[in-house]
């Protein structure tokens, strides 16, 4: 029988996982955006080997979006905002995290955590870039393609700089007082129903 399990992370708690996401950003300082961004899929890779427990499959969908944000041709995110997203896939990249990804399904707790957080500081970019999926995939049904098919197609150019620049606004107004939630998980669909994005992780 299905149990519900809650826990909290106090402020001692959060400067542990803080820490260790500095070390791992100055940890990947020498590596390309790139290397880094292989490296997280990686961590998808091995977690759909090991088959992790449905509360970790969740988060580690969110990662997966973070991921496609900074490869989907269709956003091309500024190189500065790019950057943004791509220090905070760093931990994921670093091979001595927390609990070690090969030691069974819950060694990717830590990283389960870690997305958390990275939802928390990423909150606007990701709602952005799901709007523009939804946007894309509506739009794609309507003209009769495929929305994997498109790129950078021109029909989408004003929405992606609509959406992008709203977000830029929000994280602006947000800056010094957060974002008035502990996390990016109490107010989205618990689904795995989600527009297409060019992503890795592959649910059922």
């Amino acid at each position: 029988m299905p149990i519900t399990l809650t826990f909290e992370l106090n402020d001692k708690d959060l400067e542990h996982f803080n820490a260790a996401a500095e070390r791992a950003r100055k940890a990947a300082e020498g590596k390309s955006g790139e290397d880094i961004i292989a490296a997280a899929t990686s961590v998808l890779e091995n977690a759909q080997k090991a088959g992790v427990p449905e509360f970790i499959l969740h988060r580690l969908l969110r990662l997966d979006d973070m991921i496609a944000m900074v490869r989907d041709q269709g956003w091309s995110l500024p190189d500065a905002d790019r950057q943004r997203v791509i220090d905070t896939l760093s931990y994921f990249a670093d091979p001595n995290d927390i609990i070690p990804d090969n030691a069974g399904p819950l060694g990717f707790f830590d990283d389960a955590v870690m997305v958390e957080l990275a939802v928390h500081q990423l909150t606007h970019e990701i709602d952005a870039y799901d709007e523009f999926c939804e946007y894309r995939e509506r739009e794609a049904k309507r003209r009769g393609v495929d929305p994997s098919t498109l790129g950078r197609a021109e029909w989408m150019d004003g929405r992606r700089q609509e959406l992008q620049e709203r977000m830029h606004e929000r994280r602006e107004r947000d800056v010094g007082t957060g974002y008035g939630r502990s996390s990016g998980y109490a107010d989205r669909r618990q689904s795995y129903v989600r527009a297409w994005r060019p992503g890795s992780f592959r649910v059922g």
